[in-house]
């Protein structure tokens, strides 16, 4: 029974196609249906896109300050270091002793359990 009125359904709808068709024009009724699929696209758009799109472009400009702020980070220890490394040569120079600093004697020196660095030296 479901068949047989799907049928009908399909029979009516090309009838009433075909009777558009022969009243109106093909160009007419194609210019329509371009018209719905155009209607159609653009509210698929703007309904399940352009939100997705605006949480997307939230979350890339969330990124991009992050890694600004980890590039501005790398350049102050950039130069820090190279401070350091300046400041090393030129104490070996003056000195003319090398300088050989530890890891564990910089944090030693931190908490105070030692006066200072300058007594490693070489």
């Amino acid at each position: 029974m479901l068949d047989a009125t799907r049928k009908i359904s399909t029979k009516m709808d090309l009838t009433n196609l075909s009777d558009a068709i022969s009243q109106y024009g093909f160009p007419i009724i194609a210019a329509m249906g371009m018209a719905y699929l155009i209607y159609y696209v653009w509210k698929w758009v703007t309904d399940e896109i352009k939100p997705v799109l605006g949480e997307a472009m939230g979350t890339l400009i969330g990124l991009i300050d992050r890694i600004r702020m980890l590039d501005n980070d790398m350049i102050r220890l950039h130069q820090k270091l190279n401070m350091v490394l300046e400041f090393k040569e030129e104490y070996e120079k003056l000195t003319g002793n090398k300088l050989d600093i530890d890891i564990d004697d910089i944090e030693r020196a931190k908490k105070g359990k030692t006066s200072g660095l300058a007594g490693k030296t070489k």
